[in-house]
């Protein structure tokens, strides 16, 4: 049976399986069985049972539950609310208002967790609540979060930056510091795109809470005081090699637990309920992650990832046609694996390829990076869409589809890398002199 064959049938089963209402956890697991029973002689129970207790007992995956928790509290106290009641002046006067929190404060967070997933549902569990209440239109608030959300991959410290740089031999530090310029653009984009469909749609835009002035801008940004200097203090902490992620995160919560405190906003019944609504939420990004890994481990199996690379090398493509051959290539796997499994199974065989072709190998990380986001937010086995299908209840396909424009706008930031590389390559150039 050939590669498309064997590709066909697993995402046909996929479907099918989603489709009946199993979990998604379990659908992947499930999947992964199928592959690992129908195409390997390793006994598909014991690499089930020895995969997911790998991928579950990462102290690395530790960061996630515990910034699952910190977002927990800042959702059920008054730290939330203080962070919109100190930007809400700063955008009010802007086209989609409230709107582009999702976008700040995911770009804020981004520079603290280093993942998608963690970020998504660290700021979903502040800002869906709170702009659905003020009325804004519901397409639009999950749309642009599950877009600004993947900003965990790309804005630094990110994990899959450290795998793509142990992976093609680079600095992991200029790493870094070229994602920065690139995470910027994009949010950008994402407040751009906003900006455009309040211009068109402005029926659709609540009205503004009033005008401020500048003094009382100034005034209400006291309140965000203890959320900014919470983030200070976790990211402080990671930059100045003082704490890891996980220590980090911890941290965090520990901040967050102390200010709430001393706000008042916190009670032993609100304690309760937001360790209770991190287990849960965890719980289900857990689930998803340990099938993720056994698919990965199938797909390994199956050699799918390692023969379209090695397909893709032997094509002799010029350097415009190999970046969008690439796109397309780490699209589709995107389709049936996590990010980091995907640069772990392609770099070795692609590095010499993209090399040969005169490609900056910095610049290609960080191209890597971006498609990889791309992966997060498009079906059927996009990661954000998981997590906020689990925050909303709402239905793959319909959160997909909100979210395509976000995807469009990663499409065209690579557009924008690739005839203007100096947006990803100028700063670590100033960090070499």
């Amino acid at each position: 049976m050939n590669d498309l064959a064997i590709t066909a049938g697993l995402l046909v089963a996929l479907l099918l399986i989603l489709g009946s209402g199993v979990w998604v956890g379990l659908t992947l697991t499930g999947v992964a069985w199928l592959a690992v029973t129908l195409f390997s002689s390793r006994p598909a129970g014991d690499a089930m049972a020895v995969t997911v207790w790998g991928s579950a007992s990462s102290w690395t995956l530790t960061a996630l539950p515990l910034f699952v928790w910190m977002g927990e509290i800042l959702f059920r106290t008054r730290l939330s609310q203080d962070m919109f009641k100190g930007l809400s002046p700063w955008v009010q006067n802007l086209p989609g208002r409230l709107l582009h929190t999702n976008v700040i404060g995911c770009t804020i967070f981004a520079a603290v967790s280093g993942s998608s997933a963690a970020t998504c549902a660290t700021i979903g569990k502040m800002t869906l609540p709170e702009l659905t209440r003020r009325g804004y239109p519901e397409h639009m608030v999950i749309g642009t979060l599950a877009g600004a959300s993947t900003l965990g991959l790309l804005i630094p410290p990110s994990i899959i930056m450290i795998v793509y740089g142990v992976a093609a031999e680079v600095s992991i530090s200029k790493l870094f510091i070229a994602g920065v310029l690139p995470g910027i653009l994009l949010a950008t984009l994402f407040s751009g795109y906003i900006m455009f469909w309040a211009w068109r749609n402005p029926e659709q835009v609540p009205a503004a809470d009033g005008q401020f002035s500048l003094r009382e801008k100034i005034a209400a940004s006291r309140s965000l005081i203890p959320v900014v200097s919470l983030i200070a203090a976790v990211l402080g902490s990671i930059y100045t090699g003082i704490a890891t992620a996980t220590e980090a995160a911890a941290l965090g919560v520990l901040g967050s637990l102390i200010i709430s405190s001393l706000q008042g906003s916190m009670n032993w019944r609100t304690f309760i309920d937001a360790l209770m609504g991190a287990t849960r939420l965890y719980c289900m990004i857990g689930l998803i992650l340990a099938g993720a890994a056994f698919l990965t481990l199938a797909m390994g199996y199956v050699g799918l990832p390692r023969h379209l690379a090695e397909w893709i090398a032997s094509l002799g493509l010029s350097k415009a046609q190999l970046i969008f051959a690439l796109a397309g290539f780490f699209i589709l796997l995107g389709c049936f694996l996590d990010g980091i499994s995907m640069v772990v199974l392609t770099m070795g065989v692609l590095m010499p390829t993209v090399q040969a072709a005169g490609i900056d190998i910095i610049w290609f990380g960080i191209f890597v990076v971006i498609v990889v986001e791309m992966a997060q937010i498009t079906p059927p086995v996009g990661f954000n869409l998981f997590v906020l299908q689990g925050m909303t209840g709402r239905q793959l396909t319909w959160i997909a589809r909100v979210t395509a424009p976000m995807f469009g706008l990663m499409c065209l930031a690579i557009a924008l890398i690739y005839i203007f590389p100096g947006i990803v390559t100028w700063l670590p150039q100033q960090m070499s002199r």
